[in-house]
């Protein structure tokens, strides 16, 4: 019998072997991966969903939580994939153990990311619906994650932040407390009677209902300028009717004034002609 013949069969049978095997593992470690990634997706839609079942639990938590779920469950499917391949979970120990310390250096940035997503979740600053100013931006908190939080400007553009930089800087919350206090500056000429002017914008302000009467309506002269005599007007309403009660006054005191006669200043130009 040729020896040389039977030692190339089976060299041919056990790469054979070897290859099968291989494929076996690829397809599996593929199967593993795309039914773990459907799996986290779908622990991660159903715990953000938990809010619209039941009111009691905060949104913001839900997405903090789903953000976890979601990361822990692709760390436990990329083990299932390595030990498909051979590698003991036992040695992936004591490997991560010894790199700990090069990842923890070459992703300081993301780790204090982590971090300050948790002291934000933990300390609640802002929530999921609240519109705030952060890292000099401002918008409506659209999610937070473990590592940024997302922020939806009022013309609709997405804005990304990292959570190291939100909770590092000054954070002003606008919707933090149930009511805000609206300022207004209106100009009358001169001329114009003070009590007339006050009467005109006290009754015009509170005759909006969004005006609240506690605290009370502030009414009162506040500059005398060059042209104008200044007026402040300091209104509390609900936080969610600032911005329309801003733009809406704004409009109602013009047609107020025109109504009553007050004369509303505007810069006016003096032509001098000297003789020659």
């Amino acid at each position: 019998m040729d020896t040389s013949a039977f030692d190339l069969q089976r060299a041919q049978e056990y790469l054979t072997t070897i290859g099968l095997q291989m494929a076996m593992n690829v397809a599996m470690a593929g199967i593993i991966l795309i039914v773990g990634f459907m799996i986290a997706g779908a622990i991660g839609r159903t715990i953000r969903s938990i809010p619209d079942r039941n009111p009691k639990m905060d949104q913001t938590l839900a997405s903090f939580f789903a953000s976890i779920a979601k990361y822990l469950v692709l760390a436990i499917v990329i083990i299932a994939v390595l030990t498909r391949f051979g590698v003991q979970t036992t040695s992936m120990v004591a490997v991560l153990g010894a790199a700990s310390l090069a990842i923890g250096l070459a992703l300081q940035g993301t780790l204090s990311n982590v971090a300050a997503g948790v002291m934000i979740i933990f300390f609640r600053p802002y929530k999921i619906g609240d519109y705030v100013e952060v890292a000099g931006v401002a918008g409506s908190v659209k999610d937070i994650t473990l590592f940024y939080t997302e922020l939806n400007t009022p013309d609709n553009r997405q804005i990304i932040i990292p959570n190291g930089q939100s909770w590092g800087n000054v954070i002003t919350n606008f919707s933090a407390y149930p009511t805000r206090r609206c300022d207004f500056v209106f100009s009358a000429g001169y001329g114009d009677d003070i009590d007339k002017v006050i009467g005109v914008l006290r009754a015009t302000f509170e005759a909006d209902s969004r005006v609240l009467a506690e605290p009370a309506l502030f009414v009162e002269v506040k500059a005398h300028g060059a042209s104008s005599v200044d007026y402040v007007v300091r209104a509390w309403c609900k936080a969610s009717d600032y911005w329309d009660l801003h733009f809406d006054m704004n409009k109602r005191v013009k047609i107020a004034f025109d109504a009553n006669d007050i004369e509303i200043p505007y810069p006016h130009q003096v032509e001098i002609q000297k003789q020659g």
